[in-house]
């Protein structure tokens, strides 16, 4: 890959600094989700609209994205980080002070506009200032933020809102995001060399590509669905909704600590497909044990799992897929996540409108079921001998 650099690796501390971005916005990502109750009463509005401000976040993140890393590709992107962060922190401060729903939602678009700008390029900067051998550890590292977001600060977060009110929990939102934007000065300064706009655009039109981030959405989805409106199937009860929170984000934590030596053993492929495949059983689970809150707690610390092995496979497959086009390629995938994230929340929706929440947790395992299916027919690995041309990792500039 052609790149400018003041170095050519990440050191542990630059790295760690750069997984503090994803750690910001995973709590922002699902903090909500636990306090849906405490919002929607305050905003004057049902827990299923409030809900759809997941939804929001997720489609703006999703739409921007690309357009973000098409129009900034020519930029330098250490400055595209502090700049990702700042628009964040200003969403933030929208949410924080808006007196209605209204409000509340401009604020998650701005926050979704920071979000975008921030994250592909996190995962690129990791990606690129790596070794071959060393990249997944890198991308596991910065994932690591997210998880880790949901062990110790989405539950910390829930803390502060239930004990201060929500809005306390997005002012504290507010101050980390400018203390991070004031870390990330110590990062090397990256410029990746110029692309043409029809080059970056080629990314979507190779059949490989398409496929990986259809299947990232579909693999994520099931998972969302749960997460979105998670207090509607673990009661709030002595505190346990706080306690599932930090099963699920250590069971995160846990599938991003071992999808590195899986990668390394099985490749790939095969390290997605075991995370896809273990998603409906662990969903089937859950249906079964959540009218007891310790049994579904340990539920969600298995699915937490799932979708820590989910993460860094699809990434490692499109770097190596396109790894000119990696920054490219990861901001599509990003959006690919967050419409997942879109589409979980929007199904949780209607399964609440016209059901009990007790039919949300099978309702995952039976859209886990058939996101699998899709999953195993999209991959480009079972095509790769019949369509060699689809999967050139390298591709001309036309412009």
């Amino acid at each position: 890959m052609s790149l400018r650099q003041s170095s050519n690796y990440l050191g542990p501390a630059q790295l760690w600094t750069l997984a503090a971005g994803p750690f910001v916005l995973g709590i922002d990502g699902f903090v909500l989700a636990g306090l849906l109750p405490q919002l929607a009463n305050e905003l004057g509005v049902s827990i299923a609209q409030a809900g759809q401000l997941t939804t929001l976040f997720a489609l703006v993140y999703a739409v921007a994205s690309p357009m973000i890393a098409i129009l900034t590709g020519r930029w330098e992107r250490r400055r595209l980080l502090v700049l990702g962060m700042a628009i964040f922190a200003a969403g933030m401060l929208f949410q924080a002070a808006g007196s209605s729903f209204v409000m509340v939602a401009v604020g998650r678009i701005v926050a979704a506009l920071g979000a975008a700008t921030f994250q592909a390029n996190a995962y690129a900067v990791a990606g690129v200032l790596a070794s071959e051998t060393t990249r997944p550890r890198n991308l596991a590292a910065v994932a690591l933020g997210t998880s880790l977001s949901l062990v110790a600060g989405l539950p910390f977060g829930v803390a502060i809102g239930s004990w201060l009110g929500w809005r306390a929990s997005i002012w504290l939102l507010l101050v980390l995001a400018l203390l991070v934007g004031a870390l990330l000065g110590s990062l090397p300064k990256v410029k990746i060399a110029a692309i043409g706009f029809r080059t970056r655009l080629a990314a979507l039109r190779q059949s490989a590509v398409l496929r990986l981030l259809i299947s990232t959405l579909l693999a994520l989805t099931p998972a969302y669905l749960i997460l979105s409106y998670l207090p509607s199937i673990v009661p709030d009860s002595g505190g346990m909704i706080i306690i599932a929170m930090l099963c699920f984000g250590a069971g995160q934590v846990i599938g991003t600590r071992l999808v590195v030596p899986l990668i390394t053993r099985f490749g790939d492929w095969p390290t997605f497909l075991g995370g896809a495949i273990a998603t409906p059983l662990v969903l089937i689970l859950l249906s079964v044990t959540q009218q007891s809150s310790v049994l579904a707690s340990l539920s969600l610390l298995l699915l937490g799992g799932c979708v820590g092995v989910l993460i860094v496979p699809q990434q490692q497959r499109l770097f190596s897929l396109i790894p000119d086009l990696a920054p490219i390629a990861l901001g599509f995938n990003g959006s690919a996540s967050y419409i997942g994230s879109a589409v979980g929340a929007g199904l949780g929706g209607l399964v609440l409108a016209g059901s009990p929440t007790g039919w949300l947790a099978p309702a995952a395992a039976i859209t886990a079921v058939v996101t699998l299916g899709l999953v195993f027919a999209l991959a480009p690995e079972r095509t790769t001998a019949k369509h060699p041309q689809e999967h050139s990792g390298r591709t001309e500039d036309p412009s």
